[in-house]
């Protein structure tokens, strides 16, 4: 390289800040969300809290090792496993909501479900974010949102309907069905989504657009779009990736769902030219925006901050407290 070569600063988006019960989470400040699935048959063992006593003991773990956010959910996503009402999802989450919220009033609650009645019936307990994965499937789930004061995550699942697997899913558009199609139609529907949430009276600072890693999408279709996050980050919303023991992670790298963690499949997606050097705060290693999904703490922030200390020196030292105990 030329002594007077200089490298040229790089140029990417940057999402804006994500507000919620008084908290303010940016691309310097992130939030990671922790997961906690009220159900007998969620896809990895490790993360199934039918009893109430076990549910609480993770939430107390997952606030104890330093969650921003945390996520509760009463159906599996997948095809698989027990059919779930709402009156069953109803009494599955709430209790949990209620007991978080006696136990922690300021932490941010989020709730995932695609039916606004069971959205309704959980808002009584300050509930603070609706996680919609299913994109929009309940067009009354953001008026719930809006009524209540809640945020709501907009997501992208093909079009599919709620726990439908992505067998044979194809994309195409007017401008073909190549590779990319995955990506316009990612952000087609964000767009939609966020804008119909505006609409309905969420303000844009509690909308979040997740791209939805697996919903709706092949393998391939994940990682083409695990690519261009920064595209996602570029549409002006605040950005939530779920990542974690997703799906693609073990088809592309052959592992078990118990071995999705930590750097070790990051490092492997790195070597095969997946996941880029770090560039802002999202764990997936590409440019994103203020909150990251992914469960268990102690396993999988440790490469969170390193891969945000190597570019962003001050997030790390920025935290209130560390992922897990020292």
């Amino acid at each position: 390289m030329p002594e007077n070569h200089q490298p040229l600063p790089l140029k990417l988006p940057s999402a804006p800040a994500l507000e919620l019960r008084g908290h303010q989470f940016t691309s310097a400040q992130p939030a990671v969300m922790a997961i906690i699935n009220r159900t007998r048959d969620s896809f990895w063992a490790g993360n199934r809290h039918a009893a109430l006593d076990d549910a609480l003991a993770a939430l107390h773990l997952a606030v104890e090792q330093g969650a921003d956010i945390v996520d509760v959910g009463g159906v599996r996503a997948g095809q698989e496993g027990e059919q779930v009402d709402a009156a069953e999802e109803i009494s599955r989450v709430v209790p949990f909501l209620e007991a978080a919220r006696t136990a922690y009033p300021d932490l941010v609650l989020s709730l995932d479900t695609w039916r606004s009645e069971v959205a309704q019936a959980a808002a009584g307990v300050g509930l603070d974010l609706i996680n919609d994965t299913w994109a929009g499937h309940d067009p009354d789930l953001v008026h719930v949102a809006a009524a209540t004061g809640a945020g709501i995550v907009c997501s992208h699942s093909g079009g599919l309907p709620p726990r439908t697997d992505p067998v044979g899913m194809r994309y195409a558009d007017e401008q073909g069905d190549d590779e990319l199609a995955v990506v316009r139609d990612v952000l087609r529907t964000l767009s939609r989504g966020a804008q119909a949430a505006q609409a309905a009276g969420v303000p844009m600072e509690r909308i979040l657009i997740d791209p939805t890693l697996d919903f709706g999408k092949t393998t391939r279709h994940s990682l083409v779009t695990l690519r261009h996050t920064g595209d996602v980050v570029a549409l002006g919303y605040p950005v939530l990736q779920a990542i974690s023991r997703k799906d693609f992670i073990g088809e592309s790298l052959d592992l078990a769902a118990d071995d999705r963690l930590e750097d070790r499949w990051l490092r492997r997606l790195s070597l095969r030219g997946w996941a880029q050097p770090f560039s802002g705060p999202t764990m997936c290693g590409q440019p994103g925006g203020p909150s990251t999904w992914w469960p268990p703490f102690a396993e999988t922030a440790r490469p969170f901050d390193t891969l945000a200390a190597s570019s962003l020196p001050s997030l790390c030292s920025s935290r209130r407290k560390p992922y897990w105990p020292r």
